[in-house]
């Protein structure tokens, strides 16, 4: 094909202008929606893979579909760049997962083609079902369409949502986007074919005509009937695990192959059954040779060379507080076979895949199922053995119910690796790690543990390997640490108590966690002042180090508490120590300085912090507003 002097791309507005667009021109316009996209993303980074592998399907989804009013929702929302820029948001994608530009997700307040928004896996089908249920309470004929990838599958949501909606035979289509499990037979014409057949109206007519024959049948001839109807498209298609769920089944099919998508999704846009599946498979990272290379498939990048693909990486200093965390934990797994380490389809984002490869049949990677991850790793648990379970905070929170029910209440000694603690930069507020402390430091019995720097967690590894008296965690943060010397192994620590690392005489600040080294340079500012500044680290979130805290407020004129979490966390147990303890009552002055009561929105990490108050100049204002000196509380401000 020869490619007009014009991108066709330019001519695309919105989704009723590719509509416009005969068939024969979509190929053109897939080729150059992935150039576009491809070189978007290597100027901001971001989910690259998941994107190249949907190019076809989403310039077919919206050739097909009437969207907006037709409703699409993208699960996770990794793979949902292509629709961005089909979706009239092309010029503003080099914005993408900065300060003030495009989420790197779907976002219902970005545009109206994005009815749902999402940065967890797994819920686009609950969505859609709702979405497909209040259509019809209303009389509605809109479409609803559901894209979600085989990796998503894995969660027990997504089932749950099909066996709901099965039973209520509501109009639903779902698009599975099988691009890595390999869960179908080899792709080609014949399969092209039979989708085609089996999505059309005549062979739906068939099937409904051989139901109703069953039906009148005696019961077990009608019983046999029906089984050899399932039997044979199962033998056929490989659809029976979704038939039961009571979806009608299409597929597989070529999801990079125009002529074979649209008549199939045109075929189940005018069906008149209840849930439909339509089974696609793609390449991950298709059309982009590095991408295509890579073991990742590049599902998450650097800004790169589009020429070689070679990410530009950030020089560093120090490691990152992932792969301490994983080395340490090899360490003390080398000491103790009873060591194991669980994580939920995120091997290398927490450092897994270095456990697993010094230790492969001890590590277990579940899938996206955090649920049952932690209900797993009670189960080891009570035979004795020591699980590590290692999942981003933000994830944490689908398992909420199992770390209440199947660890704390049994006093089972769970360990917790909370990767992923408190702002994440262009992740944005999905994925902020800010309420694992609120969370976890509510419930009898479990050790809550944050680590300030890189050696700091090497001993909260250890003394999680250590403890055996019921659940702990501990969390840690993105990106590279602090830079501090690190010992061979860590030590474990006395559960409960915290160190003072800086002594001064009239304010002290309690850090849990990184924000000890803001604290530090907020001391050394406050010293600018004549303000001598005790600087302590918390180290334990609970139980808290009562007799610290006590000296801290008996032996200071201001108690500023600093936290990288939500409210009602660490500070507001120190509060409720402080009331118990009287110490409230002797004109204390004490401030606790937490995220703020919002949800930030994705930005550099320095900005975030920034922006929540929690960066040096943001504590030295804490301290001044504190002591009642609001002239001064601004002066950081004007020196920044």
């Amino acid at each position: 094909m020869t490619r007009p002097s014009t991108p066709l791309l330019d001519t695309i507005r919105e989704p009723a202008d590719l509509r416009r667009l005969p068939e024969e021109q979509l190929p053109q316009i897939a080729a150059e929606l992935r150039e576009e996209m491809i070189d978007a993303v290597s100027v901001t980074g971001g989910h690259l893979g998941a994107g190249l592998g949907v190019v076809e399907l989403t310039v077919a989804l919206h050739h097909v579909f009437d969207t907006p009013n037709d409703r699409l929702i993208w699960d996770v929302g990794h793979q949902c760049y292509p629709h961005k820029i089909l979706t009239g948001r092309r010029e503003r994608m080099r914005t993408l997962r900065q300060g003030g530009g495009l989420s790197g997700f779907t976002n219902r307040a970005e545009s109206e083609y994005d009815p749902f928004g999402a940065g967890h896996s797994s819920t686009s089908i609950s969505a859609g079902l709702g979405m497909a249920v209040a259509r019809d309470l209303g009389g509605g004929q809109r479409n609803v369409v559901c894209v979600i990838g085989d990796g998503a599958m894995s969660a027990g949501m997504a089932y749950e949502a099909m066996n709901n909606a099965g039973a209520m035979d509501s109009r639903l289509i779902v698009i599975l986007n099988d691009n890595d499990m390999s869960i179908a037979p080899p792709v080609g014409a014949m399969s092209a074919y039979l989708a085609r057949l089996l999505s059309g109206r005549t062979y739906r007519s068939l099937r409904e005509t051989a139901k109703q024959l069953a039906g009148n049948l005696p019961k077990f001839f009608g019983r046999q009937a029906a089984r050899a109807e399932e039997f044979a498209r199962g033998f056929w298609t490989g659809g029976t695990l979704f038939e039961e769920l009571g979806f009608y089944y299409v597929g597989p099919i070529d999801g990079h192959n125009l002529s074979h998508l649209l008549p199939i999704l045109r075929n189940v846009r005018d069906a008149e059954t209840g849930p439909v599946l339509v089974h696609v498979v793609t390449q991950k990272g298709k059309g982009y040779p590095p991408a295509e290379a890579s073991a990742d498939k590049y599902h998450g990048v650097q800004r790169f060379d589009v020429a070689t693909g070679a990410q530009k990486k950030v020089a560093s200093n120090a490691p990152s507080f992932t792969r301490v965390f994983a080395e340490s934990l090899i360490e003390e797994a080398r000491h103790d076979n009873k060591i194991v380490a669980i994580n939920a389809a995120m091997p290398a984002g927490t450092g897994l895949d270095l456990f697993g490869a010094a230790f492969p049949a001890r590590c277990f990677d579940v899938g996206i199922a955090e649920q049952h991850a932690v209900t797993f790793a009670a189960g080891l648990a009570t035979e004795g053995y020591k699980p590590f379970c290692a999942i981003y905070s933000t994830f944490l929170q689908r398992a909420y119910d199992q770390i209440v029910h199947d660890v704390a209440i049994q006093r089972l000694p769970v360990r917790f690796a909370i990767d992923r603690a408190g702002l994440v930069g262009a992740d944005g507020a999905t994925h902020v790690g800010a309420f694992d402390v609120p969370m976890l430091a509510t419930l009898p019995g479990m050790v809550v543990m944050a680590a300030a720097d890189e050696a700091e967690l090497m001993h909260m590894v250890a003394t999680a390997a250590a403890y055996d008296e019921g659940p702990i965690a501990f969390r840690y943060p993105r990106g590279e640490g602090v830079g501090v010397e690190r010992p061979v192994r860590g030590t474990p620590l006395e559960i409960g108590r915290g160190r003072v690392v800086r002594e001064g005489s009239k304010i002290a600040l309690l850090s849990l966690g990184t924000r000890l080294a803001a604290c530090l340079s907020a001391a050394e500012q406050l010293a600018g002042f004549g303000l001598s500044t005790t600087v302590a680290d918390a180290r334990f979130a609970k139980p808290i180090d009562r007799d610290l805290v006590l000296r801290l407020a008996r032996e200071h004129e201001v108690l500023v508490v600093v936290e990288e979490g939500a409210v009602g966390g660490f500070g507001s147990h120190v509060l409720t120590l402080l009331a118990e303890a009287g110490a409230l009552d002797r004109g204390l002055k004490i401030r606790t300085l937490a995220l703020p009561d919002r949800f930030i929105e994705q930005d550099s990490p320095s900005s975030q912090m920034h922006e929540a108050g929690l960066d040096a100049e943001g504590i030295v204002r804490g301290v001044f507003t504190a002591l009642g000196r609001e002239e001064e509380a601004a002066l950081p401000l004007l020196r920044g």
